[in-house]
């Protein structure tokens, strides 16, 4: 394949993000119908847009009045591209007020569940969907006159105008959100828009994924020599088999065994990813250097950025040792892999506009004196992505199915300062729940359960007749698609017991088993 047409055939549908929550959910949407997608901030103009040559473009929502001083706007330039636009909530309101339509508030609000009725029959982007259906949405402005030319192709009782098309000019609209899993025949909406209104063929996969990514890397790369921090976990391991089949021996792994470990963690390391790959892997021991760097330290922020310098430290020592026992003194290596994801970069407030909702120790916690250039292959993809790539890779099920462990390790699931003898009640208490759990068989059914020490807090018991005085430990099960949403997994309240018991009973200082049945929004899967 000529490398630049493998960085090029596959051309995106682009998401301009007006602040949304749902925005990345919308690329998701998109990436489910096999058509590639990206964010892009609202502040780019139709000139920084049109030079990526979407083959369709997605406004997407957000919290502003599209009348109000300051709200985000398009340019009506943008619609007279010739590419084919959707627009959502906000975005479909920001372009019938670009294009001449009239937004105001209508009085009625609508937020959540909303019944949304067809005007002249299901056609256009509503093919094949009830006349009446049950919607989602979040608004208080509305469209109540749609732009000259468009056809009103739905209502509710607080949008006039719920949903609008110009088929000629290939531009389309909704009030609601299609993107998420409340509105019922939402992925239909925009299958419709991709399929009918864009006429894509769908047919963007996971090997597509793998093939450009491995063509990048080579390029980016070329004959140099690069490590990898490989954590055991998912996406790390994922980015290392990438990165070797696209240079091969240039590659060094580097597991950087730093004492935030789970039970049993270094030891699968070594075992099931080197044996699946054969990669050169060179381990770090460097226990001591992060525990006295957390030393005294609870400030989540603070943990997370000392992680990531530390880490960057350990890489800087470990080149030198790679270096120097391949007799190659005066040699240095240029490219550090990461397996940095969609979601950590979102998190970490990458992209104009962004929130920092907490630094991820390969995003927001990197040192400003980092000397590598980062490789990051998987940087514009979501978990379920990175599974299915790893798969192609030939990666085992119990790599590539592992749920999410972060890379600052339980130095996150201990609130409060981090110190070994709280590291080794940690494990225990973890080592108990994760055995549970799959002893369950419920590993595929959660997709994440964090286990948290609240080590600032302590709690009285009775414990052998007598009086404790304890820490609580948290467990945090979630169900997730992607890790941008979640909900607490309602685990079976006899398993529940079990691991509550032998936590108990097993961990000493632990006299009390909490649940946590928050979701996300507002609460992190993680707790720091």
């Amino acid at each position: 394949m000529n490398p630049e047409a493998a960085l090029t055939e596959h051309r995106p549908v682009l998401i301009v993000d007006y602040g949304a929550q749902y925005a990345q959910l919308i690329a998701r949407r998109v990436r489910e119908a096999n058509v590639f997608s990206e964010v892009v901030p609202h502040t780019w103009t139709t000139d920084q847009i049109l030079a990526k040559n979407p083959v369709a473009i997605i406004l997407s929502g957000g919290p502003s009045s599209v009348y109000a001083e300051g709200a985000p706007s398009v340019g009506p330039d943008l619609f007279e591209a010739g590419v084919p636009v959707l627009g959502i909530c906000y975005g479909f309101q920001a372009m019938a007020n670009a294009l001449g339509g009239h937004v105001a508030q209508t009085g009625l609000r609508e937020y959540g569940s909303t019944d949304v009725t067809a005007t002249n029959g299901c056609r256009s982007i509503l093919e094949g969907i009830p006349e009446h259906q049950n919607a989602w949405m979040s608004h208080g402005d509305s469209v109540h006159a749609a732009p000259e030319g468009f056809e009103v192709l739905a209502s509710s009782a607080g949008a006039p105008v719920a949903a609008f098309a110009h088929e000629e000019k290939r531009l389309y609209g909704v009030q609601w959100h299609p993107e998420v899993n409340h509105s019922a025949h939402g992925q239909r909406v925009l299958e419709n828009f991709l399929y009918r209104g864009a006429g894509l063929q769908g047919n963007w996969t996971t090997g597509n994924i793998l093939e450009e990514q491995v063509e990048r890397v080579r390029q980016q790369i070329g004959d140099a020599r690069v490590i990898c921090g490989l954590s055991g976990g998912v996406d790390s391991a994922v980015a290392a088999a990438l990165v070797q089949r696209a240079v091969g021996d240039q590659l060094t792994c580097v597991f950087v065994d730093h004492g935030l470990l789970r039970e049993g963690e270094a030891e699968q390391v070594e075992r099931d990813f080197v044996s699946a790959t054969g990669v050169k892997l060179y381990v770090a021991h460097e226990q001591e250097r992060f525990l006295n760097a957390l030393a005294g330290v609870s400030d989540p922020e603070t943990k997370r950025k000392i992680i990531g310098r530390e880490f960057i430290r350990a890489f800087e020592e470990a080149e030198r040792a790679i270096i120097r026992d391949a007799d190659a003194v005066g040699e240095q290596i240029k490219f550090l892999v990461q397996g940095t994801l969609y979601p950590d970069v979102v998190e970490s407030g990458g992209g104009e506009g962004a929130a920092n909702i907490k630094s991820h120790h390969n995003v927001g916690g990197l040192p400003e004196d980092l000397r590598f250039e980062l490789v990051e292959p998987l940087r514009n993809l979501f978990k379920d992505e990175v599974r299915a790539v790893g798969a192609e890779l030939g990666l085992p099920a119990e790599i590539v199915g592992r749920q999410p462990f972060p890379g600052p390790g339980l130095g996150i699931r201990i609130v409060g300062d981090v110190t070994a003898e709280r590291l080794d009640l940690l494990r225990r208490a973890d080592a108990i729940a994760r055995a549970e759990l799959t002893a369950a068989g419920l590993d595929q059914e959660v997709w994440q359960m964090p286990v948290v020490l609240l080590a600032d807090v302590r709690s009285v018991g009775v414990q052998g007749d007598g009086r404790t005085y304890g820490h609580p430990i948290v467990l945090r099960p979630v169900s997730s698609e992607d890790a941008m949403t979640a909900d607490w997994s309602r685990l079976p309240y006899d398993l529940l017991a079990r691991i509550s018991n032998r936590i108990t009973n097993e961990v000493d200082g632990v006299n009390r088993v909490v649940l946590d049945v928050t979701s996300k929004p507002p609460g992190t899967i993680e707790w720091e």
